[in-house]
């Protein structure tokens, strides 16, 4: 197989990607890019959160529930050849192994992308939110700074401090 059978190869091989940090750093702006590049599907748990949830508390067993569906999703768009991007914070480092799991037992690529932004942008970033599915403000992400588990697992960081382009940069650089 020529090197250029084997690049098109690959790129038909479906890839799951997970896309996570806390609230507000700009994990949608990253999976938007990232499934674009990858002609992947985007799924985000803020949506699916209120589609299976009408008035969501946010409650830990709501949060398994959401993950299991967004697993659910994941595994059929991948069976069905096809790229997927999961947005979530996945904060507990048990999500991001199921997703390496999943992966596996699809004999898919698996791919991590950690999503950083300084604190006082991602502060005037969730303060002029409007439209968004996401429901956390700054509360929310200072608690999830103090409950996300460490990353242990090889993975790629975007730094979305800066600004579009620049973001643009680092996932094309990845992607």
């Amino acid at each position: 197989m020529s090197e250029a059978e084997t690049l098109d190869a690959r790129q038909e091989t479906p890839t799951l990607v997970v896309v996570c940090g806390l609230p507000g750093v700009g994990k949608t702006t990253v999976a938007e890019q990232v499934a674009e590049r990858l002609d992947g599907l985007l799924l985000r748990t803020d949506v699916i959160r209120k589609e299976i949830l009408s008035d969501p508390d946010y409650t830990e067993e709501e949060s398994r529930m959401v993950y299991r569906e967004l697993f659910d999703r994941a595994r059929r768009t991948v069976e069905d050849g096809r790229s997927v991007v999961l947005d979530g914070t996945f904060k507990d480092a048990a999500d991001r192994d199921r997703a390496t799991e999943l992966s596996a037992s699809l004999g898919v690529d698996f791919r991590l992308v950690a999503v950083e932004c300084d604190e006082d942008v991602v502060r005037e970033r969730i303060e002029r939110r409007e439209g968004d599915e996401s429901d956390a403000d700054f509360e929310v992400h200072a608690m999830y700074r103090e409950q996300f588990d460490p990353i242990s697992m090889d993975h790629v960081t975007v730094d979305n401090s800066e600004g579009l382009d620049e973001t643009t940069r680092q996932v094309a650089e990845t992607f």
